[in-house]
């Protein structure tokens, strides 16, 4: 795969998508999020792969959009880009697959909207979070109005939007916007420990887990406790639920099979 702006490996059943415009500051244009939409549906799309890592390296994460391109963009050019910015992050948060975010320094706009789009956001004691586009005259378009509040509450959501201030690690890790603080150089094996285990799960409980944490982020209760009924169920017809239990019983790693 030809990339410009990504760097992306994949082994030991994790795929690894790096932003890699570091002159840019990992900002996101068109091209990137194209080139993000190919990566995050081949990693979806391949049975080997268990987890997706989504990082920018040790000394920064993401920092926005590309005001420069953006700057320059139409009503109609501007619509479509958030339209495209929607569809891939909609591609990382209903994906079948975990996704972890491994945030080193700023993360800011929409390099924090596409950390909000991942399952887990593990964070460098580097890592600086805001949403600070009500200072330029806009709003956050990539998810932030509707993702940041379902995360970290109302209150946060609204103090960081309107206010456009940035936050440091542990105060992202206090409102709950990342769920782990670890030192710079531990970052990434952090992440990738995260990941492999992640990856040993059952493939079928990981999707039916995902399937209903989305819902219920856009149903009533009574709507989600009865698709988590029937996915609970469901997962009894699976032979990884059969091995999940024999192995416990007798105290063992299980195997699974995806199946």
């Amino acid at each position: 795969m030809d990339l410009q702006t990504l760097i992306y490996e994949k082994g030991d059943g994790i795929a690894t998508i790096t932003f890699n415009r570091p002159k840019e500051m990992n900002s996101t244009n068109e091209l990137v999020i194209d080139e993000m939409t190919k990566v995050v549906n081949d990693a979806n799309a391949d049975d080997e792969v268990g987890a997706v890592i989504m990082t920018g390296g040790t000394n920064i994460f993401a920092a926005g959009g590309d005001i420069k391109y953006m700057s320059e963009a139409s009503p109609l050019v501007a619509e479509r880009f958030i339209g495209k910015c929607h569809r891939m992050m909609e591609s990382m948060a209903a994906a079948p697959k975990p996704y972890i975010a491994a945030i080193a320094g700023l993360a800011l706009g929409g390099g924090c909207e596409i950390a909000l789009a991942c399952d887990i956001r593990l964070a460098a004691d580097n890592a600086i979070f805001g949403q600070p586009e009500i200072n330029l005259a806009i709003i956050p378009g990539g998810g932030g109005t509707q993702r940041l509040s379902r995360v970290v509450g109302s209150g946060w959501a609204r103090h960081l939007i309107l206010t456009g201030e940035m936050i440091d690690a542990d105060t992202a890790f206090k409102i709950g916007l990342v769920t782990k603080v670890v030192p710079v150089d531990e970052l990434m094996e952090t992440a990738k420990k995260y990941a492999k285990s992640l990856s040993r799960k059952s493939k079928g409980a990981m999707a039916a887990a995902k399937k209903c944490l989305l819902i219920s982020d856009t149903t009533d209760l009574a709507t989600g406790l009865t698709y988590e009924q029937k996915a609970w169920a469901f997962l009894f017809a699976g032979e990884d639920q059969t091995e999940g239990m024999k192995a416990f019983l007798e105290k063992r790693r299980p195997v699974y099979t995806g199946k």
